[in-house]
């Protein structure tokens, strides 16, 4: 009898596992999934600039700065997100006098893409005519968001 109980305590213990992995991997999952929704919600959102110091020069961006305002595009070739946000910039820009539109080369601007931290593409600022940042997007932002961040900059 005695060895009857210890298959029997074995088995509990094997099932008491297999519940803790399954309560485990729902933790992991639900996690996932929380972040995947604050992501989602966070990406492409154009937001204040907390540190409204940073101004850009033309020389530095290697293109001339708009009359009233700038939309900088930091891409990488490889970006499938960065062709629709140059279509989207590269629209707004067209509709709003006196308002640029340049892309730079994050892989071959490293020092500014450092200085500036940004750490995905397609990341997206917004100038005002002196160059200070007035917006940040880190992913695709939607037009009417360029659109209004465009009216604090101007």
């Amino acid at each position: 009898m005695v060895a009857g109980s210890g298959s029997r305590a074995q088995g509990r213990v094997c099932h008491t596992g297999r519940v803790t992995g399954l309560i485990v991997c729902l933790v992991v999952l639900a996690a996932a999934g929380v972040f995947g929704a604050v992501r989602k919600v966070r990406d492409g959102r154009l937001r204040v600039r907390a540190d409204g110091a940073v101004r850009l020069t033309a020389a530095e961006l290697g293109a001339p700065l708009g009359e009233r305002a700038t939309l900088v595009q930091f891409s990488t070739s490889f970006c499938q997100p960065c062709r629709a946000t140059r279509r989207t910039l590269a629209e707004v820009a067209g509709m709003v006098e006196g308002v640029a539109h340049v892309e730079v080369d994050a892989e071959s601007q490293l020092e500014l893409v450092r200085r500036l931290e940004v750490l995905r593409t397609p990341t997206v600022l917004v100038l005002d005519a002196s160059g200070r940042v007035v917006r940040r997007a880190a992913g695709q932002p939607r037009k009417a968001d360029v659109i209004a961040a465009l009216g604090e900059a101007v």
